[in-house]
């Protein structure tokens, strides 16, 4: 864990190496991947139960997950984890839903018609992390803002280790709508759903976490079919005051650490007696906690502490750091919010942890990971439609601007371009 203070000598070069850390894989797995995507592009169905039989040491009868089994799998959800699901599906469709966007069609003051319409994809494929670490609360934050936007048809993957399916995960495919699902998952999957196979259409898209041959996996067949990211390791950053509950902020750093040991957890606070209790906490919580292997590797390796002297002019650290979960847990959380230009989604006041994100909050927990916030968003309605524009001259308004566009033709030396346009206006 690094300890940063601002009014040090050498805070500028540490500060900039810890901006530019890339936290990676450190294994290419690019060539592997290649391979396995060659494979299922040549041999379809057969290479992909090779692969899971290789992989997840498990053969299915079949490829997909009939209804019956769905039925089945799902009934075995416990009945407060079914409700909780419920509740998120309620508050994820609720905000996702004002995202829908608005056509555009108007007539210029020269007569030409122009217009702009959102359309949505055909068919989507969503990859789900398998086994009992799987996270249900993925299948919602993926199917529901594609169905919303009206997606036609919704696939979703999702590995059965050794035949192991988790009923909750299914349980949310029923809740999110999503009926065609197949037992499949590593870079096989992502390449049936990009190439297709005898059992499996072709998708448009592929969104959704996996592991590192997942992500290559999606890296490598992106414009064969589109993707929603290449996500990384996760990563939350704590801006608070002396005011909050130490053990608060301490469960709220370490809530993103156990995701991965190659996930960050960065404290910024104006107190350095502060920050040190909050030191002091996470040493505390790590002793118990279940999953103190991981969050206690990441936050050993990758964890930071800045003290800074004044909270309000230090915004500018948190936009450079652009990540992917930011709380300001502050008295004026909306003031400090005004400075934010690049985080994935901020959490607002000191009874708003990120958790409540992940899960229940209603935005998308799906969100851009390092320092890609400077770029790009969280998942959303957007990504799984498209915009067509349109343009209609009448014989008048195109000889109002016609003469331009021949001008611009003939100096971009493209003289069919201005034959076309020209003739029409003799």
């Amino acid at each position: 864990m690094d300890f940063l203070k601002a009014t040090d000598q050498d805070f500028n070069a540490k500060f900039t190496a810890l901006v530019n850390d890339r936290r990676e894989a450190t294994v290419d797995v690019s060539g592997t991947v290649r391979e396995i995507l060659a494979d299922v592009k040549v041999r379809g169905d057969q290479a992909i139960r090779e692969y899971t039989n290789r992989f997840d040491q498990y053969n299915p009868t079949s490829l997909a997950l009939g209804s019956e089994a769905i039925a089945h799998y799902a009934q075995q959800c416990p009945a407060d984890v079914k409700a909780a699901l419920e509740i998120a599906g309620e508050r994820i469709t609720a905000f996702h839903q004002k995202q829908l966007p608005q056509n555009i069609a108007y007539t210029d003051e020269v007569g030409v018609n122009l217009g702009l319409n959102w359309v949505a994809l055909s068919t989507v494929g969503i990859y789900v992390p398998g086994g009992r670490a799987s996270y249900p609360s993925s299948v919602l934050m993926n199917a529901l803002p594609a169905k919303i936007a009206g997606v036609d048809r919704i696939v979703m993957t999702v590995p059965t280790p050794r035949g192991e399916i988790n009923p909750v995960v299914l349980a949310a495919a029923q809740i999110a709508g999503v009926t065609e699902i197949y037992s499949i998952g590593g870079a096989q999957a992502v390449g049936a759903l990009a190439y297709g196979t005898a059992s499996i259409a072709p998708v448009d898209k592929i969104v959704g976490p996996g592991n590192a041959y997942v992500a290559e996996a999606k890296r490598q067949v992106y414009g064969i079919v589109g993707i929603d990211s290449i996500a990384g390791p996760s990563e939350i950053l704590v801006v608070a005051d002396d005011k909050n509950n130490p053990q608060w902020i301490a469960w709220d750093l370490l809530s993103q650490a156990e995701h991965d040991p190659s996930a960050q957890s960065i404290l910024i606070t104006d107190s350095e007696n502060f920050a040190h209790q909050v030191v002091d906490a996470i040493a505390d919580i790590l002793q118990d906690l279940p999953s103190q292997k991981v969050a206690g590797a990441s936050w050993e390796e990758y964890g930071a502490v800045i003290v800074v002297s004044d909270l309000a002019t230090s915004m500018d650290l948190v936009n450079k750091l652009a990540p992917e979960h930011l709380e300001l847990c502050v008295d004026e959380p909306r003031q400090l919010a005004q400075q934010i230009r690049c985080a994935g989604s901020v959490f607002l006041g000191r009874h708003t942890p990120e958790a409540i994100g992940d899960y229940v909050g209603g935005p998308n927990h799906v969100l851009p990971t390092a320092r890609s916030a400077r770029f790009s968003s969280g998942l959303s309605v957007y990504d799984f439609m498209k915009r067509i524009t349109y343009l209609e001259c009448s014989q008048q308004s195109l000889q109002e601007i016609g003469k331009a566009a021949v001008t611009l033709a003939q100096a971009e030396g493209l003289p069919a371009h201005a034959g076309s346009v020209s003739i029409r206006l003799q």
